[in-house]
């Protein structure tokens, strides 16, 4: 590391490419909790790398490169939500019956597991939960860095306080009142553990319920609070009697359509990649994402996803002929 950091102070890009490439993936994840969006945290993991290496020195080594990388990234977010201009929402395409509420947070996207670190996998899982990621938006943007960098993270409240120019004693404040927004935001049971039998068999009947069309049989392995959203759309159901007349108006059940599911994973839990086959055509075309929180052996919440533009990261393709393995009828 100090070779690639003495060779990097004297122009070296590909000694610079060495000593962050370490932390790329990392970076991304914290600009993704930060943002909450995939596209976002992308732009701004870009823009930290270029920041780092225009400014590499005036590094002077009073930090390890990691906690002067997160600042940089850090403050790259905090100018991005400042400045942000959220992408137009277009109107649902269907008529759907009326919300229970209309949701905070229309940007949110998924975060594929394959991209997390497999040796933290599981440790990981909490920390990029929909659930979670959805509490941070919420949260003043200050607020939202402040409880990363301390409580996912782990860097002392001097640290912090350095990252974002302020004193160790506001960085206590923000902490404190974010931890207490999240005590009230995230209650929840318990959940099942990642690729157990019980989750397995969760999905399974998940998946051969929702590729029937049987909203009732889908209903059936939901708690009784569950949610269902659909970012960009604000529209939000909570409870059997909401989420089922939703699934009625979808136009795949409505329509009677044949539907195939792909197994995949997104943000520490199970995932399904939606297909449709419409009437006169040969080929599945997506849907959407469907990401599944298991809370014990019920599901406690349906996330739904345009697939355009999360399909490629999970590397779930748009249209499919023939699938591999096949979940449905």
């Amino acid at each position: 590391m100090t070779e690639a950091l003495a060779a990097a102070l004297g122009g070296d890009e590909r000694a610079f490419g060495e000593l962050t490439e370490p932390y790329r993936r990392e970076l991304q994840l914290h600009c993704y909790r930060m943002l909450g969006s995939f596209h976002d945290a992308e732009d701004v993991l870009q823009e930290t790398l270029v920041a780092a290496w225009r400014g590499l020195a005036d590094f002077q080594q009073r930090s390890s490169v990691r906690t002067w990388l997160y600042r940089i990234a850090t403050n790259r977010c905090l100018n991005a939500q400042r400045d942000a201009h959220r992408r137009p929402v277009q109107p649902l395409p269907f008529e759907v019956p009326d919300p229970t509420r209309a949701g905070e947070v229309s940007w949110l996207e998924p975060y594929p597991d394959a991209l997390l670190d497999p040796e933290h996998r599981y440790q990981l899982r909490e920390s990029v939960e929909l659930a979670f990621i959805t509490a941070l938006q919420q949260l003043p943007p200050r607020q939202t860095a402040v409880l990363v960098l301390r409580d996912v993270l782990d860097f002392s409240r001097s640290e912090v306080a350095e990252m974002l120019g302020t004193s160790t004693t506001a960085v206590k404040s923000a902490l404190q009142r974010a931890r207490e927004t999240l005590d009230v935001d995230r209650a929840r049971t318990d959940r099942a553990d990642p690729g157990s039998d019980i989750e397995r068999e969760l999905t399974r009947r998940f998946a051969a319920a929702y590729t029937a069309r049987d909203v009732d049989g889908v209903v059936a392995l939901l708690t009784d609070d569950a949610w269902l959203t659909m970012p960009p759309w604000p529209h939000e159901y909570q409870g059997h009697t909401a989420i089922a007349a939703f699934l009625h108006c979808v136009p795949a059940f409505r329509d009677r359509n044949p539907l195939r599911l792909e197994a995949t994973r997104a943000n520490g839990g199970p995932a399904f990649g939606v297909y449709a086959r419409h009437a006169g055509e040969s080929e599945f075309r997506a849907t959407g994402l469907l990401v599944l929180a298991a809370e014990g052996n019920r599901i406690g919440s349906l996330t739904h996803f345009p697939p355009a533009e999360c399909f490629p990261r999970l590397q779930l393709p748009l249209v499919v002929s023939k699938f591999a393995t096949v979940i449905g009828p």
